[in-house]
């Protein structure tokens, strides 16, 4: 058995300690937004955030993971209230296919919680890993720079209500 926390929920896996965690996140804990592109840990269909930074899920056994707090799309938001990125990459219409977009969303997420005010080559050096062969780059860029703002807006609300 091996303990992962997902999305702030512990859970129990019984499965191969070197089972990589998309298959643990797809096929144990049924959260499908990670996709299965290559494999190899090469194109960033399966990212998701570890502690705060962009892992590729295909290449990254559980056994590694105990103790430490992963996030997928899923922990952003929910349909009826989406989160900051996802409302983004709505209003923006950046996703064709829609395959890359969750790994997209994860890797985005990472650099906007250090900086919500990142520049377009900060935003495309960041995002060079995780590959888009619909061509949407430019929606996607367009989307992180929104959800940045959004990012802010709720950081200013969220301080005007507090102090």
């Amino acid at each position: 058995m091996v303990a992962l926390t997902v999305n702030g929920q512990s859970h129990q896996v019984d499965v191969d300690p070197d089972t990589p965690l998309l298959y643990v996140l797809r096929d144990e804990l049924k959260l499908n937004a990670a996709k299965y592109g290559c494999g190899l840990g090469q194109c960033g269909a399966c990212t998701v955030m570890i502690d705060g930074e962009a892992v590729f899920s295909c290449v990254t056994p559980i056994v590694v993971l105990e103790g430490r707090n992963i996030t997928t799309v899923e922990g952003l938001g929910t349909i009826e209230a989406p989160g900051p990125m996802q409302q983004a990459f709505i209003e923006e219409q950046a996703a064709q296919c829609g395959y890359c977009i969750p790994g997209m969303m994860m890797r985005a997420q990472v650099l906007l919680q250090r900086d919500p005010a990142a520049s377009d080559e900060e935003i495309r050096a960041h995002m060079e890993p995780n590959l888009c062969r619909c061509g949407t780059h430019m929606r996607i860029v367009a989307a992180i720079k929104r959800a940045g703002k959004l990012m802010q807006t709720a950081s200013v609300d969220t301080a005007k209500r507090t102090g």
